[in-house]
C-alpha cells in the first residue's frame, strides 16, 4: 500500500511541475517575464525543463544576460539546455556568443549544427557557415544544407546556392523550396519559374512562394493565375493573394477572394481588417472586426492601430481597454500613437508601466524623444536599454541631426560596432541638414572604404551637397558612378542630379538628365524651373511652366517660388505680379513668405522699394529673414538709407549672428559718408560674432574641394593665394570668354 502511495504521490508531483512549467512558457510567449520568474522561484521543485524553460522565456524577451547566468548556474545540463542557450543568442543576433558556447559543447546532434549555420547565415556570414557545413558528421542530413542554402539564395549569391544545392547527397522538397524562395524574395522571377517547372514533386508551399514572388514583384496578373492553379490551397495562399490585393489598392477584388474562402482562419480575417485599415476605410475594418467569431491580439491591436493612423486616440484607448488580454505590441501601438500626436509625456508614462518591453517599444520612445528634440531624455533611454539594435543606434544619430548636434550624432556613429546603409544615409543627410557640406562628402568616401555600397538617398544627399558647394566636377563623378550603380532610373536620384546641375550653371546637362526620365513628376519640374531661374533663363522657365500645366500637372507653392524668382532675376516686375495673382486665382494657392520674398527682391531690383515695403507691412503672415534681406540689398543698391535702416533693425533682431546683414548696412553708410555709423555697426558686428564658428569658403581645385576659413593664416600665403586666382581665372575664362585675362591678375 505504502509503494502505490509512493507511486501515486510521484505522479502528482510530476503533474505539479508540468503545469509550473506550462505558466513559465505562457507568461513568456505573453512577455510577462516578471511573471514567469515569480513562477521559477516559487518552485519547490525544479527539473532540467523548468530550467530550459526559464532561459528560453528569458533569452526571447531580450533579458539574455539573465540567460546565461541562469545556465552557468545549472548543475546538470542536457543536449537541450545547451541547444537552447545557442538559440538564445541567435534570437538576440549575439553570433559571436554563440560560437564561442558551440565550440564548449561536449556533444552536438544534427540541431546544434543546424543552429550554428543558420546563426551565421543570419548575420550574412556566409563563408563560416559554408566552412561549418564541411564539418558536419551526418552528411545525409538535409536540414544543415538547407541553412546554407537558404543563406546565399536570401542574400542574392544564386551561384553559390546552386553549387550547394547540387552537391547535396539527398535533396528534398525543403531543399528546392529553399532555393525557389531565394529566386521569389529577390524579384529573380525568370529564374524562379525554370526552378518551379524543374521541380517534379511540388507542395502547397512552392505554390504559394511563386504567388508571394509575383506579388511582390508587383505582377498581380501573373500572381493570380498561379494562385488559380494551386492544386489545394491553403490558408497562405488564400491570405497572400488577399494582401496582395490590399498592398496595391485593390479593396474590392481583396474583399471578394476573402467573400469567397471556403474556411477563413483568424488570420484570413486579420489579413482583411489589416487592408481596410490601410486603405483608412476604419468603418469597414471596424464592421469586419465585429463579425469576427474570434479575435487575438493582433486583430484588436490591427483596430487600435487604425484609429491611431487617423488621428482618433480616445477610440484607439477604448479599444485597448477593452481588449481581454493586453500585450506588447497592443501597448506598443497605443504609445507610439500618442507619440505621433505629440503627446509625449503621456508615451513616456505609458512606458514606463510597460513591463515586458520588448527593442521596438524601445525603440518608439527613443524616437519619440528624439523627434521632439528631446535628446537629453533620448541619450538616458538609450543608455538604459538593455538589448540595441541598429535601428536603435540609427535612431539616436537621426535625432542629435535634427537638433543640429553634429557632433554627438559622430560619437554615437563613431561607437557602433555594425553600421548598416542607414547609418550612413543618417550621419550624410545629417551633415546636409546642418550643411556641413565637405562633411557629408567625406563620409561618402568612407562610406565606400567601409564597403557599404550607395542607395538612391545617399546618391541624393550626396548631390544636394554638390549643388550647395556648387563642386560641379565632383556632381560629375558622382553622376558618373550612378550609372554604374544603376540608380538612374530611380527619379528619387534622377530630381537630384537636376537640382545639382542647376545649381552648378549646368542647365544644358539639367536639361538631359530631365529628358531621360521617363515619368517625371511634380520635383522633376520644379526642379527644371529653378535652375532656370537661378541661371537667368527667365524664357525657358515660362515655356517649361507652360508645358508642365499642358501635361495636366498641377503646380504647387515651389514652382511658383522657382517662377517669381525667375521673374526677379529677369526685372520683370509686371509678369511676376500677374503671376502672383494667378497663383491666388487660378490655383488657389496661399502664398507664403517665400513668394513675398521673391516680389519683394523683383520690385527692390526695380528701385520700387516703397512698394515692396509696404506689400511686407501688409502680409498676414509672419516674415522671415529673407524678405527683409532682399529688401535690404534693394536700399543698398539704390542708396534708400531710410528703408535700409528699417529693414536692417528687423534683419539684426532675425539674425544677429549673421555677419552679411552687418555688412550689408555697414557698406549702406559707407556708400552715403557716414564713417561713424560704420564704425559703430562694424564693432556691434564684432561683438554679436565673438566666439561664433568664422566664415567658410570654399572652391573646386583639381578634383578636390578646398576649403577656406576666415582666420585661417596659414590659407593666406601667396602661394594659395595664385593657386586661387587661377582657378578662378580659368572658371572666368569659361564663363566669360574672356581670352585674355593674365594682365588683370598679375596686377592683384
Amino acid at each position: 500500500m505504502k509503494l502505490k502511495f509512493r507511486i501515486r504521490s510521484i505522479g502528482e508531483g510530476g503533474k505539479h511541475i508540468f503545469n509550473q512549467n506550462q505558466q513559465i512558457i505562457h507568461f513568456g510567449k505573453l512577455g510577462k517575464v516578471e511573471d514567469a520568474i515569480t513562477v521559477f522561484s516559487n518552485m519547490t521543485r525544479k527539473n532540467l525543463v523548468t530550467y530550459n524553460s526559464m532561459i528560453s522565456v528569458l533569452a526571447k524577451n531580450a533579458r539574455i544576460t539573465d540567460a546565461r547566468h541562469l545556465f552557468d548556474k545549472m548543475s546538470l545540463r542536457n543536449l537541450v539546455s545547451w541547444n537552447t542557450m545557442i538559440a538564445g543568442y541567435l534570437h538576440n543576433n549575439m553570433a559571436e556568443e554563440a560560437s564561442r558556447l558551440f565550440d564548449l559543447m561536449p556533444e552536438r546532434d544534427n540541431f546544434s549544427w543546424a543552429l550554428m549555420i543558420t546563426c551565421y547565415t543570419r548575420k550574412g556570414k556566409l563563408q563560416r557557415a559554408r566552412e561549418l557545413l564541411e564539418l558536419v558528421p551526418d552528411k545525409m542530413d538535409t536540414t544543415c544544407w538547407n541553412a546554407v542554402i537558404a543563406g546565399y539564395a536570401k542574400k542574392g549569391q544564386f551561384n553559390d546556392a546552386m553549387e550547394v544545392f547540387e552537391q547535396m547527397p539527398v535533396k528534398d522538397l525543403v531543399s528546392y523550396n529553399s532555393m525557389l524562395s531565394g529566386y521569389t524574395q529577390n524579384g529573380k522571377m525568370g529564374l524562379a519559374l525554370v526552378l518551379f517547372d524543374r521541380m517534379t514533386k511540388r507542395n502547397v508551399v512552392s505554390w504559394n512562394l511563386m504567388v508571394a514572388g509575383y506579388v511582390n514583384s508587383g505582377d498581380l496578373s501573373s500572381a493570380w493565375q498561379f494562385f488559380e492553379k494551386i492544386p489545394n490551397p491553403n490558408a497562405v495562399s488564400w491570405v497572400t493573394m488577399l494582401c496582395g490585393f490590399a498592398r496595391h489598392g485593390k479593396i474590392t477584388e481583396a474583399r471578394r477572394l476573402f467573400d469567397r474562402m471556403p474556411s477563413k482562419n483568424v488570420v484570413s480575417w486579420n489579413a482583411m481588417i489589416a487592408a481596410y485599415v490601410q486603405d483608412l476605410q476604419m468603418d469597414e475594418a471596424v464592421k469586419l472586426f465585429m463579425e469576427m467569431p474570434y479575435k487575438d491580439s493582433v486583430s484588436w491591436t490591427t483596430i487600435m492601430n487604425g484609429y491611431v493612423r487617423i488621428g482618433e486616440l480616445d477610440e484607439a484607448r477604448e479599444v485597448y481597454n477593452q481588449m481581454p488580454f493586453k500585450d506588447i505590441a497592443a501597448e506598443t501601438t497605443l504609445m507610439s500613437g500618442l507619440i505621433q500626436n505629440g503627446r509625449i509625456d503621456q508615451a513616456s508614462e505609458m512606458f514606463s508601466r510597460i513591463s515586458g518591453r520588448d527593442t521596438i517599444c524601445w525603440n518608439s520612445m527613443i524616437a519619440g524623444y528624439s523627434q521632439s528634440g528631446r535628446m537629453d531624455e533620448a541619450l538616458n533611454l538609450f543608455r538604459q536599454m538593455p538589448m540595441k539594435n541598429v535601428v536603435s543606434w540609427n535612431t539616436m544619430i537621426s535625432g542629435y541631426a535634427q537638433a543640429g548636434q553634429m557632433d554627438r550624432a559622430k560619437e554615437i556613429f563613431q561607437a557602433m560596432k555594425e553600421r548598416n546603409i542607414v547609418s550612413w544615409n543618417s550621419l550624410i543627410a545629417g551633415f546636409v541638414q546642418n550643411m556641413l557640406f565637405l562633411d557629408a562628402l567625406k563620409s561618402l568616401v568612407l562610406m565606400g572604404q567601409e564597403g557599404k555600397k550607395a542607395d538612391q538617398s545617399t546618391f541624393a544627399c550626396a548631390l544636394s551637397a554638390c549643388a550647395n558647394l556648387a563642386a560641379l566636377q565632383v556632381g560629375n563623378q558622382l553622376h558618373e558612378y550612378i550609372l554604374k550603380s544603376g540608380y538612374m532610373n530611380d527619379l528619387f536620384v534622377s530630381n537630384a542630379l537636376i537640382a545639382m546641375y542647376a545649381k552648378c550653371g549646368g542647365v544644358l546637362s539639367a536639361e538631359e538628365v530631365f529628358r531621360d526620365i521617363e515619368c517625371v513628376d511634380l520635383i522633376s519640374w520644379n526642379s527644371l524651373i529653378s535652375g532656370y531661374a537661378l541661371n537667368g533663363y527667365a524664357n525657358k522657365a515660362f515655356k517649361t511652366f507652360e508645358q508642365m500645366v499642358s501635361a495636366g500637372v498641377v503646380p504647387d507653392e515651389v514652382t511658383f517660388i522657382g517662377m517669381l524668382s525667375a521673374c526677379s532675376h529677369a526685372g520683370l516686375a509686371n509678369q511676376g505680379l500677374d503671376l502672383f495673382k494667378c497663383m491666388i486665382e487660378e490655383f488657389g494657392i496661399e502664398p507664403l513668405a517665400e513668394h513675398y520674398s521673391c516680389l519683394v527682391d523683383l520690385l527692390g531690383r526695380m528701385g520700387r522699394l516703397e512698394e515692396a515695403f509696404n506689400m511686407v507691412m501688409g502680409m498676414n503672415l509672419k516674415t522671415n529673414a529673407g524678405l527683409w534681406g532682399s529688401l535690404l540689398g534693394a536700399c543698398r543698391v539704390h542708396k534708400n538709407l531710410e528703408l535700409g535702416r528699417i529693414a536692417a533693425e528687423r534683419l539684426l533682431e532675425l539674425e544677429p549672428h549673421n555677419a552679411s546683414n552687418y555688412i550689408t548696412l555697414s557698406n549702406i553708410h559707407a556708400e552715403v559718408g557716414r564713417w561713424e555709423e560704420v564704425e559703430r555697426v562694424r564693432v556691434l558686428m564684432r561683438e554679436k560674432r565673438a566666439g561664433k564658428q568664422p566664415g567658410c569658403s570654399w572652391i573646386e581645385l583639381q578634383n578636390q574641394i578646398q576649403s577656406f576659413l576666415s582666420d585661417d593664416s596659414a590659407k593666406l600665403s601667396p602661394k594659395y593665394i595664385q593657386i586661387i586666382l587661377n582657378t578662378l581665372s580659368a572658371h572666368m575664362r569659361d564663363k566669360c570668354n574672356i581670352s585674355d585675362m593674365k594682365s588683370t591678375f598679375d596686377i592683384l
